[in-house]
């Protein structure tokens, strides 16, 4: 009886396992959406000011002959701040910049091994560039550096750069965690005959 109680005991532990590990991947989900959703937000309010600032650049110089003399300056950081903010989506969803051309020619295992070797070599890529980009980041707060025209402390734009990259790769391991390799829809030489 003590032994079939046991034993009883045991085969729920991998269903409890399996139940908790569920739990915390649609936790990690969640919270990379609503992250996501953020990063987005964000990305896109900084493309629409840096879109707002040249409208009003253009109509000032060209109707009233007065241009704003810190607008390129605040563009070109609303560019960085976009460009870096919005790579953890662009990582999230899996469409960054790969040369695939070759890799999209193997056979479907050996596609999501190399997948899977690139997303490990991207996240480590952000992680050194987020380390070596933080002491630049830490003297321009301490010196407190400013931009020319627009008195910008530039530890702003260059913040952008660890923390989006930062960003991205946490974004990358959590969907490595939560969906597993991802399987793009190119199909393989051999995978078009089946």
């Amino acid at each position: 009886m003590q032994k079939e109680k046991r034993l009883r005991h045991n085969s729920f532990i991998p269903d409890e396992f399996d139940m908790a590990l569920d739990r915390i991947r649609r936790g990690l989900q969640r919270a990379a959406k609503v992250l996501i959703a953020a990063l987005k937000i964000t990305a896109g309010a900084m493309l629409i000011a840096s879109v707002g600032i040249n409208f009003a650049n253009i109509i000032g110089r060209y109707f009233f002959s007065v241009s704003l003399s810190w607008a390129e300056e605040a563009m070109l950081f609303l560019m960085i701040g976009c460009v870096f903010l919005g790579a953890g989506p662009v990582g999230w969803m899996g469409r960054h910049i790969r040369m695939d051309v070759v890799i999209s020619l193997l056979p479907r295992r050996a596609r999501m091994a190399f997948d899977v070797l690139s997303d490990l070599v991207t996240i480590a890529t952000c992680i050194v560039l987020s380390i070596f980009a933080w002491p630049v980041m830490t003297m321009l707060a301490e010196l407190d550096q400013r931009s020319e025209s627009a008195n910008i402390p530039l530890v702003i734009p260059q913040a952008t750069l660890p923390v989006g990259l930062s960003l991205m790769a946490l974004l990358i391991a959590i969907r490595l965690f939560v969906q597993g390799p991802r399987d793009d829809e190119v199909t393989s030489p051999e995978d078009a005959e089946r």
